[in-house]
């Protein structure tokens, strides 16, 4: 839905090859809620897990999201993260929509790295029923939005074997390297650029500089999945993360395939 290069993903073929790849995954899961039925189950974690639950450090990297200058939304959802161990001992990235910024913490919450970020077209945090089998042409741009919510996210690959994480597969939402995109589209020059407000023109997928997504985000879940954080820019992020969604979480996403 979100680039060119996750599109055909999308057709059955493809799905059935990225779930034998990928299918693995099942048993770590069934592992982990054998072991904490109890946490596994209230964390929604429907994803694979490299080990069993990590201990989350309460506090830990607090200071660096500050001196990266992440908004209050974002060290909120860190902040809560380490004292609920939402991330159930996966590394995770935190996505703010409103600032364009992406933000990579290791399993004990401490800051990796950040980058800037081209998001969905059009503000929004829902996604319309079955875009992740249209074809480009047909998702209208009032469509284009960046879905807010955790997903638990796996690297696979697109079209040409090259990898990409996917956050949502389902619905064809990943994060990858930026693509070329058309010339009036200025991808490369919108990220570059010193303030979001350029910052909206995928089709919903989250685009990040090369360099950022080799040397962060690709080292931090080649051996695990992990937890992506997407922040809601409609509403404030306490009311989708916090106490009451170990219980009732209102957005999921499917077990990566």
């Amino acid at each position: 839905m979100h680039s060119q290069l996750p599109f055909v993903m999308r057709r059955p073929g493809a799905r059935q090859r990225l779930a034998g790849a990928i299918a693995a995954q099942g048993v770590v899961v069934a592992i982990l809620i054998a072991l904490h039925p109890g946490r596994a189950l209230a964390s929604g974690v429907e994803g694979a897990a490299s080990t069993a639950h990590v201990a989350v450090a309460p506090h830990a990297g607090m200071q660096d999201l500050k001196q990266a200058s992440a908004s209050q939304e974002v060290q909120y959802v860190a902040q809560w993260v380490a004292d609920s161990g939402d991330n159930a001992g996966m590394p995770y990235i935190i996505i703010d929509k409103v600032n364009a910024k992406v933000f990579v913490l290791d399993v004990h919450g401490r800051l990796q790295g950040t980058a800037p970020a081209l998001l969905g077209m059009v503000p929004g945090d829902g996604t319309v029923a079955g875009i992740g089998d249209q074809k480009l042409s047909a998702i209208r741009p009032e469509e284009r939005t960046t879905p807010a919510g955790r997903f638990v996210a796996s690297l696979g690959p697109d079209l040409h074997g090259k990898d990409i994480l996917w956050v949502d597969y389902a619905n064809a939402l990943a994060l990858h390297r930026v693509v070329k995109g058309t010339p009036v589209e200025r991808r490369a020059q919108r990220l570059a650029s010193a303030t979001a407000d350029d910052n909206r023109i995928s089709y919903g997928c989250i685009n990040v500089p090369v360099k950022f997504y080799d040397t962060v985000v690709n080292p931090a879940f080649t051996h695990n999945s992990g937890v992506v954080y997407i922040l809601p820019e409609m509403s404030p992020a306490r009311d989708m993360f916090g106490p009451h969604e170990a219980a009732t979480r209102v957005r999921e996403s499917p077990q990566v395939r």
